[in-house]
């Protein structure tokens, strides 16, 4: 018996380090959404500041939001066939539908962010200095 619990452990340590290899994916380049810069028109420069960060605050935010594995179950068993008795493991592992919709806000996050430097941009705003928008 005991040589069949190490190769179900062996078998289980393999499956799951295989499946945590898979999960992890890069989300690529998102391009930003266009945002008229006129959206910020009526805004001075301590405005525009402000928004800057509190943009900025919101895109740190999406960024850290990690796609999650969404679990519908682990099956373990023993099944015969004509080699004898093996361990049978089976994972319904799947990804979850949340990396579209964060990369959908961080498309629209980027494009308010770049249309608020460029209003300040005309506005010569100090804090827009050395800032650069997505393509410079």
């Amino acid at each position: 018996m005991r040589p069949i619990t190490s190769h179900l452990s062996a078998l289980l340590a393999l499956t799951a380090s295989a499946a945590l290899l898979s999960s992890c994916a890069s989300t690529g380049n998102i391009s930003p959404q266009y945002i008229p810069p006129s959206n910020y028109q009526s805004y001075n420069c301590s405005a525009l500041g402000q928004e800057y960060n509190r943009i900025n605050t919101y895109v740190k935010q999406a960024q850290q939001q990690q796609s999650t594995l969404s679990t519908t179950g682990v099956g373990v068993g023993v099944s015969a066939g004509r080699w004898g008795i093996s361990p049978n493991i089976s994972f319904g592992v799947g990804k979850s539908g949340n990396t579209q919709a964060r990369d959908a806000k961080l498309s629209r996050l980027y494009g308010e962010r770049d249309a608020v430097v460029q209003s300040a941009r005309l506005k010569q705003c100090d804090f827009a200095n050395g800032l650069k928008i997505y393509g410079e």
